[in-house]
């Protein structure tokens, strides 16, 4: 390590621990800080690491957290980011504030934002490349899928010997010949004969000759057992399998995990595929299929990722939604709900959410009962937008609530006379929640990003 590098880790770990000891954190600035002293700090820090890089447009965090938890059954030592700082000086200060033990090398699990793989590859020389998915997401930052698959794979191509784990019901991920070594995972359900992905489905012509993919079953979205019936192209083997799904509600989902009964105490198909890809990567360092499943059964709280927290009573699910994909999952998970619910969606337009909002035409709000709602929250700076689309679903004028601010939706919850309240959230009306609720003390730990 140069002394270039020692001095800005010093001055980076001197403003982590200024940060954390006298004012509420910081996840950025350190790394930040230090990158500016010294371009290499993270590649002097990561050399006695092995790194899984997980990326993907939806379940980067909760596939990280599933995947730690896995992995500390064999590796008690395990470096990650759990609050979701996933850009390049976000990572760097994980480093910084971690203490490495021991003389063999550590593992480091990191999650990261697809458009900064190249730039943490390049210095991390990773052992193993996650991809969960790829959806339209924050088109302003990453543009189509294809075009966010590419960022994804110029950090692949700086380290062709590391595995590529990756999600092999997505045929993105099947699109194009890399020498690195593949572990592909997936659902093996029965087949549903020779079926199509919803008409409004992006990412489903094939990779080959442009024609339209074909499903022998289609999970969600342009997810599952896909076929060209014109040039051939196919989903490959998949090497762990979710072999049936036996129960599905918002939050619990059982379900055979590679011949193991398995539950994990969350809803949503996709986070199926989250335990799975954990479940991957655990498998291929070495750790035992039952092992992994007994680790994933207990709860797992995840910030703004199904974290429920007690408000007056109430039960406050908070769950980010950030593009169509996701949010059409989430709402299918709601609606599977059996007992009474009300529901507050927050929408923001900072930089960290995508600018551009219209994602939320295409969600499908229509099938959600507001009937039997006592009350519909819309709130945050973009208010007027998700109010007027909750209209549009069917909310009457006298069930909608709105708040000009995420603060502002709070005492609006509490009114609600429903104990079970679900809050969708994109990332900066879920992160100023939190915080809002921290300072009333409802939540222990706060989560801040600067």
């Amino acid at each position: 390590m140069s002394i270039r590098d020692k001095f800005a880790i010093t001055v980076g770990k001197s403003a982590h621990w200024f940060l954390h000891t006298f004012r509420n954190g910081g996840s950025s600035f350190p790394g930040k800080l230090a990158d500016r002293l010294a371009p290499n700090a993270l590649a002097a820090l990561g050399k006695d690491y092995d790194t899984i890089i997980i990326t993907g447009t939806n379940g980067k965090t909760l596939t990280t957290a599933l995947t730690v938890k896995a992995l500390r059954q064999k590796y008690p030592d395990i470096l990650s980011n759990p609050t979701g700082s996933n850009m390049f000086q976000g990572i760097l200060t994980v480093f910084m504030a971690h203490r490495h033990h021991g003389s063999e090398k550590g593992l480091a699990v990191l999650e990261v934002d697809e458009a900064n793989v190249a730039h943490v590859a390049a210095q991390l020389h990773p052992k193993m490349f996650v991809m969960t998915n790829i959806f339209r997401d924050q088109m302003d930052r990453y543009g189509e899928i294809y075009t966010t698959y590419d960022k994804i794979l110029a950090g692949v191509k700086l380290a062709p010997e590391a595995t590529i784990v990756a999600n092999g019901d997505a045929p993105i991920f099947n699109s194009k010949d890399l020498p690195n070594p593949k572990v592909y995972y997936g659902f093996n359900l029965p087949s549903e004969g020779d079926t199509r992905a919803d008409v409004n489905t992006d990412g489903v012509l094939c990779p080959v000759c442009d024609h339209i993919l074909h499903y022998h079953f289609n999970t969600y979205a342009n997810l599952g057992d896909y076929f060209c019936p014109h040039c051939g192209f196919h989903r490959p083997d998949l090497k762990y399998t979710v072999n049936a799904v036996n129960t599905l509600l918002p939050t619990k989902s059982q379900f055979d995990l590679d011949g193991h009964p398995a539950t994990i105490n969350i809803g949503g198909m996709y986070n199926i595929y989250n335990t799975l890809a954990a479940y991957t990567v655990a498998r291929e360092f070495g750790v035992a299929g039952d092992t992994i499943v007994d680790a994933l059964a207990g709860d797992e709280t995840v910030f703004g990722r199904q974290e429920v927290i007690t408000v007056d009573g109430k039960q406050v699910t908070i769950i980010l939604v950030k593009n169509p994909v996701g949010l059409n999952q989430v709402l299918t998970m709601i609606k599977n709900d059996p007992q009474p619910y009300s529901l507050a969606v927050l929408l923001n337009s900072n930089y960290a959410d995508g600018i551009d909002t219209s994602w939320i035409w295409d969600g499908k709000f229509e099938d959600l009962d507001y009937a039997a709602m006592p009350a519909v929250i819309a709130g945050g700076h973009r208010h007027k937008d998700i109010a007027l689309r909750l209209k549009v679903a069917g909310v009457a004028d006298d069930h909608l609530q709105v708040a000009d601010n995420v603060t502002d939706a709070i005492p609006l919850i509490k009114a609600i006379p429903n104990d079970r309240i679900y809050v969708l959230a994109t990332y900066t009306a879920m992160l100023a929640l939190r915080k809002a609720l921290a300072d009333q003390n409802y939540v222990t730990q706060k989560l801040v990003n600067k």
